[in-house]
């Protein structure tokens, strides 16, 4: 069994996650320790909520890190096992590289806050948008730049999520034209709710905003590759990874790319640690087949355990 340890971004979130394991797991106990450290008055919120307030970007980004970090470390202490390779799905980029030990966890944890805060602040409430399509990602790609070249406005592809589901990002007039445009053609369009338009060109200034700490931040050597979101190319050298997650915020999450290269990397079983089971879902559209876990409670924890023992 070659794992390929899956970390997830934004919207994965609920109140209570992680605490099942931190209240069974030493190791998990640990991480959220040094998650209030890093960011007080998280661990409350994550155990009691309220949920609008968890769901601020500044503090889900820090809080998702802090959740699939603890139920990681609960599993890996748990089975013994670690993974071949890992990635995560935007945010969860911080998380992968925290696992294989590219980042401190209050390293992560410092960085994703501030970048929650920065992209928050990036564009004005209303004036950007988000919408998922599903359907041919190469008529999408065709729409987004005819819309732009009209001069509506920005639209760009921020998510290449699965074979048939691309999610669009930009302000919110040229997000509506090409919205109607996809529909046109007969492309399902769904609006997403989100506090602004990520990864897109709009997101400059969160980018400029973030690049002096994660210049100023230390990279450790890793102890298993990160396919990047920027490039679906595997990182084995720690120097690149500050780029990397700098071009992330501004560039396109190329999902599809990644799942397929942790395959070419040797993975045959993929591990979504946290909250819910997108990533999970998107990896069985990928690759039809695949052997896929969600590892978020205790009881999952040992499921895994005996479903490893019997391979």
């Amino acid at each position: 069994m070659k794992i390929a340890a899956l970390f997830p971004g934004q919207n994965s979130h609920a109140v209570g996650m992680g605490q099942a394991v931190a209240v069974q797991f030493a190791e998990a106990q640990d991480v959220l320790r040094v998650a209030e450290a890093a960011v007080p008055g998280l661990t409350a919120l994550m155990h009691a909520g309220p949920l609008d307030e968890l769901t601020l970007t500044a503090n889900q980004q820090p809080a998702l890190v802090a959740a699939s970090l603890a139920v990681y470390r609960a599993w890996q202490v748990q089975t013994g096992l670690t993974p071949v390779c890992a990635a995560g799905h935007s945010l969860g980029e911080y998380s992968a590289h925290v696992a294989a030990g590219t980042l401190s966890l209050e390293a992560a944890l410092t960085l994703t806050r501030r970048r929650g805060e920065l992209m928050q602040a990036a564009v004005p409430p209303g004036v950007g948008a988000m919408s998922a399509v599903i359907g041919d990602p190469a008529s999408v790609r065709e729409v987004c730049a005819q819309v732009q070249a009209s001069g509506v406005g920005v639209v760009e592809i921020a998510n290449l999520n699965a074979p048939t589901q691309t999610v669009i990002s930009g302000q919110t007039a040229a997000v509506d034209a090409a919205s109607s445009a996809l529909r046109a053609l007969g492309l399902k369009v769904i609006p997403l709710k989100v506090s602004a338009p990520f990864h897109c060109s709009l997101m400059q200034p969160a980018r400029l905003g973030l690049t002096p700490a994660l210049e100023a931040a230390e990279y450790r050597a890793m102890s298993f590759p990160v396919v990047a979101n920027v490039t679906a190319e595997a990182v084995s050298d720690a120097s690149q990874v500050a780029g990397l997650l700098e071009r992330q915020i501004t560039g396109s999450v190329r999902w599809v790319e990644s799942v397929q290269r942790l395959a070419a990397l040797g993975a045959d079983t993929f591990v979504e640690f946290g909250h819910g089971a997108v990533l999970t879902g998107l990896v069985r559209r990928i690759l039809p087949g695949a052997t896929t876990y969600n590892v978020h409670t205790p009881e999952d924890i040992a499921a895994f355990g005996m479903a490893g023992l019997g391979e």
